[in-house]
């Protein structure tokens, strides 16, 4: 391996090196704030890496990986949100009364997982990424493992997880018979080498893979784990299962669509079939919802509906469309649940509705943190959520995507009222003796500037989204 190639791992190997010392430091002493303070720090270091593989970018490093301005984006997405689910996670688990340590090697290896998945270029690193964070996840989701909701949402996402890693893997060896290689760059080869159209079996193994990525995202009809997932999982594995999971996916599939140049017409209709359900689906389930968790479960399903539709748009602009909706939803998701973390007490999470009736009265702070929270997923103007809705309506427009426009639109307008009935009873609904009108868990100091961080990028980006913009055309654009 070459000088230039290991720069440009170094933002890999500084997450997998973090992991490889958690492991080496609970074996010597077990100090939940000793490990934590090693995670955070390793986060860091790789954060910092980022910065020194820009120097050498575009890198490939051998033909399962490409180290480029994409991936070193979803690099730092991926790691700054693992580094907030970490600091939430540290009081929550500890009020539940369950060991803490083994968590944060979890999170570390499936934080990996996902960095890998984010600079795959071939089936093989593609497999394996993830499955390191799949096999992450089902622990982390089970974490609770005296709560047997916890372990229930557990194996069904072993289950199901396991269902859709074998469509993935056999659309991949339908692939591979019709190509004779793993490698994405040769799909492109694929199609201009077949003048009257691709081969079925090629789209079937496309259709079995989107199948795979499918159910990764939680998109319609591929959804039905989301929910009871969603609800058992510790609040903060919930926040990771529901940003760095599905923003590490989400590369994998700009990834092999900008292979797939142009898409096949079959495959367009897959996945916009797939898109407008996610969206109706999604919006009209969380109508019926009075737990937050599920509420924010099938609110998931429909944002990611959204965001496929700037993915079917392709080039530059819906690249660009799908980043920066990404970038968006992301903080915004964990505030959302970081707010319901800090709220939850030692016996159960803060997650009915009513659990919510009075808090903007008793803790003003948190209930306008998850107010701009709902208004960014709800999108409206001046959040960030406006502004990357409005970025995937334009890409939409701009290649001829007019029902599935229609179709945000309208989701849209459904998701105002479920989002505005979590506002009303912070606000304006009152009760004998609410649960959050007590005084709660004391918010650690780290804590509350990360919740505040949040709350700043949601306004920035939501007021002043040039600058970021720009950023991500440099990056993304390029792929």
């Amino acid at each position: 391996m070459t000088t230039t190639e290991l720069t440009a791992l170094l933002p890999l190997l500084g997450v997998a090196g973090t992991s490889i010392v958690i492991m080496a430091a609970i074996a010597i002493r077990r100090d939940r704030r000793w490990t934590i303070s090693i995670t955070l720090m390793g986060l860091a270091i790789s954060l910092g890496f980022v910065f020194t593989a820009r120097r050498v970018i575009p890198c490939k490093v051998t033909p399962l990986l490409v180290i480029d301005g994409f991936a070193l984006f979803f690099f730092v997405l991926l790691i700054a949100a693992t580094a907030v689910v970490a600091l939430s996670a540290f009081d929550y688990l500890h009020r539940r009364g369950t060991v803490v340590d083994e968590f944060y090697m979890l999170l570390l290896f499936a934080t990996l997982g996902s960095c890998v998945l984010a600079a795959s270029t071939h089936f093989a690193s593609l497999f394996l990424g993830l499955e390191i964070l799949s096999v992450s996840l089902y622990a982390m989701v089970a974490y609770l493992r005296r709560a047997r909701i916890s372990l229930e949402a557990g194996v069904k996402y072993l289950i199901l997880a396991a269902v859709s890693s074998a469509f993935m893997l056999f659309g991949m060896a339908l692939v591979y018979a019709q190509t004779g290689s793993m490698a994405l760059a040769d799909l492109a080869n694929l199609q201009l080498s077949q003048g009257t159209g691709p081969a079925v079996i090629t789209v079937a193994g496309l259709a079995l893979m989107m199948v795979g990525i499918g159910f990764k995202l939680a998109l319609a009809p591929f959804h039905m784990w989301t929910a009871d997932v969603y609800e058992g999982a510790p609040v903060p594995v919930t926040a990771y299962v529901a940003t760095v999971s599905k923003a590490a996916v989400v590369a994998v599939l700009l990834r092999l669509l900008a292979a797939v140049q142009p898409p096949t017409t079959q495959l367009v209709l897959f996945m916009t079939i797939i898109a407008g359900a996610s969206i109706l689906i999604g919006n009209l389930l969380a109508l019926r919802q009075d737990n937050v968790k599920r509420l924010l479960a099938y609110s998931s399903i429909a944002h990611l509906g959204y965001l496929m539709i700037a993915v079917i748009a392709g080039g530059a602009d819906g690249g660009v469309a799908a980043a920066f909706y990404l970038a968006a939803y992301i903080p915004t998701s964990l505030a959302a649940f970081g707010v319901i973390t800090v709220l939850s007490p030692e016996d159960r999470d803060c997650d009915l509705v009513d659990d919510y009736v009075g808090l903007g009265r008793s803790r003003p702070l948190l209930a306008g943190l998850l107010t701009v929270a709902l208004l960014s997923l709800a999108g409206i103007p001046l959040t960030a959520g406006f502004v990357g809705k409005f970025l995937v309506l334009g890409a939409g427009v701009a290649s001829g995507q007019w029902a599935l426009a229609l179709i945000l639109v309208l989701g849209s307008v459904i998701s105002i009222f479920y989002y505005l009935r979590v506002i009303v009873a912070m606000y304006m609904r009152e009760a004998a003796s609410p649960a959050s009108s007590k005084p709660g868990p004391r918010i650690p100091t780290a804590v509350a500037a990360t919740l505040a961080a949040l709350l700043a990028i949601l306004l920035w980006l939501g007021v002043w989204p040039g600058p970021f913009m720009e950023l991500v055309h440099r990056t993304v654009g390029a792929l």
